[in-house]
């Protein structure tokens, strides 16, 4: 009869050079895996879990850092090993990476491409519970001037001022616009009040002399083009 434990282990029983901290400071941080990264925040297990282990078990449960951004307090408290203290050491990990995406950066961001403008509001859009309306302001040559949220809450085409999403152009003297909002159910296909809207809205621009660019909806690590599907923007 065997009743001997399972071995545990802890992170200084790795060899050095695979320790996560180690690694980072050798290799750089985007060397290392989501739970590596993840482990680093946490600092060390509950007694008796590795924290390795704890890490990945974690983005397993939530599949991947999207998922695990939007875990409450509350939820990442149901994992073993997880307290108070390092579920909120992961939240404000989490918030600060946020908020570090979504300000005003130091250097102006230049775009060209539908796509670069969804990176650029991916991380704070894809996966929220509501739905946000953002305007992305552009100068003559495409730099970004600044990208405020002008709604928050249940969109419905009927109910938007147009006038408010050209407010802050106005002000700070855009040359264009790109309008993007997301679905929280994760499909970024428009419906007909987006084409609506869309429609709405460049023909207010050619009146203010704001050309709008495109209408990006948002999904789940995914976007889709208006202006690239044809709807609403007329060919040239």
């Amino acid at each position: 009869m065997n009743d001997a434990s399972p071995t545990t282990y802890t992170i200084h029983d790795l060899p050095a050079d695979t320790r996560p901290r180690e690694r980072l400071v050798r290799l750089g941080a985007k060397a290392l895996s989501d739970a590596e990264l993840l482990a680093i925040i946490l600092r060390s297990g509950a007694r008796g879990i590795n924290v390795i282990d704890m890490a990945t078990e974690l983005v397993r449960s939530y599949r991947g850092l999207n998922g695990l951004a939007h875990a409450t307090c509350t939820d990442l408290q149901q994992h073993r090993g997880m307290g108070e203290t390092k579920a909120t050491q992961i939240l404000a990990t989490i918030e600060l990476g946020r908020r570090v995406i979504t300000a005003d950066p130091g250097h102006r961001i230049r775009v060209s491409s539908p796509g670069e403008v969804a990176n650029l509001l991916m991380a704070e859009l894809a996966y929220a519970e509501q739905e946000h309306v953002k305007v992305v302001l552009i100068d003559t040559r495409n730099y970004v001037l600044a990208t405020p949220t002008v709604y928050q809450g249940s969109l419905n085409s009927a109910h938007v001022r147009i006038g408010e999403l050209f407010k802050e152009a106005i002000r700070r003297n855009a040359a264009a616009i790109i309008v993007a909002h997301n679905h929280p159910s994760g499909d970024p296909n428009p419906s007909p009040d987006d084409v609506t809207l869309t429609r709405r809205m460049v023909e207010a621009g050619r009146l203010l002399n704001i050309d709008v660019l495109d209408h990006l909806i948002i999904g789940h690590q995914k976007y889709v083009s208006l202006k690239e599907r044809g709807l609403a923007f007329a060919k040239r």
